[in-house]
């Protein structure tokens, strides 16, 4: 950590750009921005980055080419995730689709398992290497504005704690306090917040590696569909050297208005029969809990104002479509997008809403806003009731009964056995024709 420099003259910037939060996407805009010469304070609150961050536990890290090369001979991963599995549950049953390829588990890789504390660290450290000054233990408790109204700067929790730049990155995470202060989320609300929360459990790696078929750094990503107690949302596990991440992401209004407790959630996917032989014998070792943006594209503020980007789960980056679960890897895009406006902003000595309009451009140009934009129907179907609860049924007996001998009466037909098994869980035609049309526009 080091210390902030003093101030030449009372009107002088102290850093060309501050970035706010050093998780993912502040890191990645800092490591940008130094690369291009800027003067770059990255302020965090935690401890130390990664301290007060929690997520699943995969990364998928491909955006990180441009900008770390060969990354993946220096980053701490756990695990690259060679096997993925998609499970719909009932209390009593499970249906799982498995997929594993020894592609994803050699250079390029795919995806990894990582821990926050380690992968932000390391982030962090690279931008320091680039000549950001990382300060931690400060807390940012309002933006700073010049005579015109521009954002020119942050207050902070220190002594003294007045900080001037000529460009301020917020990426303050979910539900970002520095975008509601500057007026750029007009369309905030707690029912596109979900929460999520975890249990990392130790095992040792040999029974890691002899419970879930892996080995070397193979490691299994699965997500889980219906064992969230009939709260929209979802589970996974996921493995790492010698522990195992088991947690639920569920809403957090239907979550309040059942009166239930996420620890209970988990203890109820541990318990599952799909899911209990997995752990059998395992200590917890750490329990954290995290608010996470789901609303998706419709739901994202305004990433540009006067003096102030927006990036990371603070511009509500974070892709939650059922098939893909992401949020690390846009961060980084955006951070990465934000640090390269902001070396191009500055060298034109412009930071109004107009000079930083290349931000938008770069995000719309690259994955991030594309993803987003394809993605923003699935959210909503994701969590509707019919997907989270009435097709895990439908599917789980349709699946029972194609496979239960029937002797001696005669085998069902499989339009038979669909259309008993529809109307026995109340899913109409309409129903699912709409639902697959939709999910058509959305993932097709």
């Amino acid at each position: 950590m080091a210390d902030v420099p003093a101030r030449v003259a009372a009107d002088a910037p102290d850093f060309d750009v501050i970035v706010v939060g050093a998780g993912p996407a502040g890191s990645a805009a800092a490591l940008t921005a130094a690369r291009g010469g800027l003067r770059v304070c990255l302020l965090e609150r935690g401890p130390y980055p990664g301290s007060k961050n929690m997520y699943g536990g995969v990364v998928y890290p491909r955006v990180l080419d441009g900008l770390i090369p060969q990354w993946w001979d220096r980053m701490p991963i756990q695990r690259w995730v060679t096997r993925r599995s998609t499970m719909l549950a009932t209390p009593t049953q499970a249906l799982t689709i498995d997929y594993r390829t020894e592609a994803w588990g050699k250079p390029p890789y795919n995806g990894a398992t990582a821990l926050r504390s380690e992968l932000d660290e390391w982030l962090a450290q690279e931008a320091v290497a680039a000549g950001a000054t990382l300060v931690t233990s400060t807390t940012v408790t309002s933006l700073l504005r010049d005579a015109n109204g521009r954002i020119n700067g942050v207050d902070t929790d220190r002594p003294d704690g007045q900080l001037r730049a000529s460009l301020v990155i917020a990426c303050d995470g979910v539900n970002s306090f520095l975008a509601k202060q500057a007026g750029l989320y007009d369309n905030f609300s707690a029912e596109n917040i979900t929460l999520g929360a975890k249990e990392v459990l130790a095992l040792p790696r040999e029974e890691i590696d002899a419970r879930f078929g892996l080995s070397g750094r193979d490691g299994l990503d699965i997500e889980m569909v219906g064992v969230t107690g009939g709260i929209p949302g979802g589970g996974f596990l996921y493995t790492n050297l010698d522990t195992v991440a088991l947690g639920i992401v569920v809403s957090v209004t239907e979550l309040a208005k059942a009166k239930r407790r996420p620890e209970e959630l988990i203890a109820g996917v541990k318990a599952h029969p799909a899911v209990a032989p997995y752990l059998r014998g395992a200590q917890v070792v750490e329990y954290s809990a995290h608010t996470i943006p789901e609303g998706g594209y419709d739901t994202m503020p305004a990433l540009v104002t006067d003096g102030m980007l927006v990036a990371g789960d603070a511009a509500a980056m974070c892709l939650a479509a059922g098939i893909w679960l992401e949020g690390v890897n846009f961060a980084l895009g955006a951070g990465a997008a934000a640090g390269e406006t902001a070396v191009e902003a500055l060298a034109a000595g412009d930071t109004t809403k107009r000079g930083l309009a290349g931000y938008r451009r770069r995000l719309e140009s690259g994955f991030v806003l594309p993803d987003h934009r394809k993605l923003r129907r699935a959210p909503h179907l994701v969590l509707s009731d019919r997907v989270q609860n009435a097709y895990p049924t439908l599917v789980c007996d349709l699946v029972e009964q194609m496979f239960t001998v029937s002797n001696p009466t005669p085998k069902p037909g499989l339009r038979k056995l669909l259309r008993a098994t529809r109307k026995a869980h109340g899913v109409g035609l309409r129903d699912l024709a709409r639902d697959g049309v939709t999910g058509m526009r959305t993932f097709g």
